[in-house]
């Protein structure tokens, strides 16, 4: 006799097919459709956070051609977020990211541990000198394209790290007519 019919999966199992001496039965194969059993299928999802971790550091919110959104802040603009504040970075490209424009992000006390680049549309090779002296000051420094940037930023945040950013827009596409 078949196996009794479970109340969560109403569909019948099958037999095996005979000969051979296969002899059984089989669960059913559901294929790639979803039944009303499937819970998450009709459950929404909800986060609520009680608590923030650290309710004064940034979040980095949203980006555009213009600038970002963080922490509820519109800034036009490159920007340097810090820990526990956002500001303008004088630096019109990646080609003018240098040691020197870098010399804010190693002045913070505590010093960060980590410095996230985001320099525009793609990921921009440095000078390797610039990068050599912000590892000989303790600082890692990770070059990546602004949106990976902005969620890398966001993570090690959210992990609680000490970290900063220097954010270049990117330019996007643009249709002329």
């Amino acid at each position: 006799p078949p196996p009794p019919v479970s109340p969560r999966c109403p569909v019948q199992p099958r037999p095996l097919p005979t000969g051979a001496g296969v002899t059984g039965w089989v669960a059913p194969w559901r294929g790639y459709r979803l039944t009303p059993a499937d819970d998450e299928l009709y459950q929404r999802t909800r986060v609520t956070v009680l608590q923030p971790e650290s309710p004064g550091s940034a979040f980095i919110e949203g980006y555009s051609p213009r600038g970002f959104t963080i922490s509820g802040s519109v800034v036009v603009g490159p920007c340097a977020v810090l820990p526990r504040a956002i500001l303008q970075w004088n630096v019109g490209s990646w080609q003018d990211i240098s040691f020197q424009s870098l010399a804010l992000f190693r002045l913070l006390e505590p010093p960060v541990e980590v410095l996230v680049l985001g320099t525009g549309d793609r990921v921009e090779r440095l000078h390797p000198a610039v990068l050599k002296q912000m590892r000989a000051c303790g600082i890692a420094v990770e070059v990546q394209d602004t949106p990976n940037a902005c969620a890398t930023f966001n993570f090690l945040s959210t992990e609680g790290r000490l970290v900063a950013a220097g954010l270049i827009p990117p330019r996007g596409t643009y249709k002329e007519g």
